[in-house]
């Protein structure tokens, strides 16, 4: 894993440098001077060799400083504090409905091959695979909001008629319930409606078509028929089917997993959720620096995580992995 995150770090220090975006520029403003320009050039550090830069730059890390944002002229390490609680509320939610409704999908449509639950399965998950996020995320926006009037307005996390409950874990449902203030709990569930919805749709499309495609393959293969052919009930069989189908399985949704916080933040930038995701954006958007690299930094460190606790995981559901350590 240091490996991995240090030559992240390096690729993104570097991309934010070249990429031609001018953060002096717009932190001078259109009337400001060559001396003034320089001045600030000066006071970021930019006006130093990039490899200079780069030691700085490791070398406040290691010491856990990730550098002030040039925006909010906050530190990096407490912004992201900050809005990570926000990130991971709506991330977590999205992905315990998306996979308790999509890997029963996907199982029953393996156990059930060409008949018509199949086929709508199999249409319907290609078209939440294929529909862009941010479309969706507006298309729900409009007819659930503005025609139905069913969901909240996409203006935050909770009501602005509503005080937020004393934080504790960050994310307002949570700590709401944990108070007592029923009124904010109410107005934060009511808010996590529609974007959760919507994310968990996208969640489990890959999730139901990989799900049908391994039980599928576990369905046909030479265990299975050996299985039928010592008389096991329909039961049974499908039972082992899905304990062979169950590694490969977890394995591809730890890998959806480590994407999905990176896909998040076109969610949040729809419904104005103050998280991670939508400070990030905002931060390749200005060419903030320091922002993008502690961002990036962030995603490659969860990315790296949730592979780790899908590795150890496998070795818990798959014994046999261990003999081949």
């Amino acid at each position: 894993m240091v490996p991995l995150l240090f030559g992240i770090i390096f690729v993104t220090f570097m991309l934010v440098r070249i990429g031609g975006q001018d953060a002096v520029g717009m932190l001078a403003g259109p009337m400001a001077d060559e001396a003034q320009i320089a001045e600030i050039r000066r006071s970021l550090g930019l006006d130093r060799p990039i490899i200079e830069q780069f030691v700085a730059y490791m070398g406040n890390l290691v010491q856990g400083d990730l550098g002030n944002s040039w925006q909010s002229h906050s530190t990096v390490a407490e912004e992201i504090l900050s809005r990570l609680p926000a990130s991971l509320e709506l991330l977590i939610l999205a992905i315990l409905v998306g996979t308790t409704v999509g890997i029963p999908i996907g199982l029953y449509a393996a156990y059930n091959p060409n008949r018509l639950f199949d086929q709508i399965t199999r249409f319907g998950s290609l078209v939440g695979f294929s529909i862009p996020t941010y479309w969706f995320a507006l298309v729900a926006s409009f007819v659930f909001f503005f025609v139905l009037r069913w969901a909240a307005a996409p203006m935050g996390r909770i009501g602005m008629d509503v005080f937020p409950p004393p934080e504790i874990t960050g994310s307002y449902l949570v700590d709401a319930l944990v108070t007592g203030r029923w009124d904010a709990a109410l107005s934060a569930a009511h808010r996590l409606m529609l974007p959760v919805i919507v994310f968990a749709i996208i969640v489990s499309a890959p999730i139901i078509k990989q799900t049908r495609a391994i039980a599928l393959e576990a369905m046909g293969s030479d265990y299975i028929r050996y299985a039928r052919a010592c008389g096991y009930g329909p039961g049974l069989v499908r039972r082992i089917a899905m304990r062979a189908s169950l590694v490969p399985v977890v394995t591809f949704i730890g890998a959806e997993v480590a994407t999905m916080l990176l896909a998040v933040s076109l969610i949040e930038l729809i419904f104005a959720w103050g998280g991670l995701g939508q400070w990030g954006l905002n931060a390749i958007l200005f060419g903030d620096f320091a922002a993008v690299q502690g961002y990036v930094l962030v995603l490659a460190s969860f990315s790296a995580f949730v592979f780790l606790l899908v590795d150890l995981l496998v070795l818990v559901l798959e014994p046999r992995a261990r003999l081949r350590q």
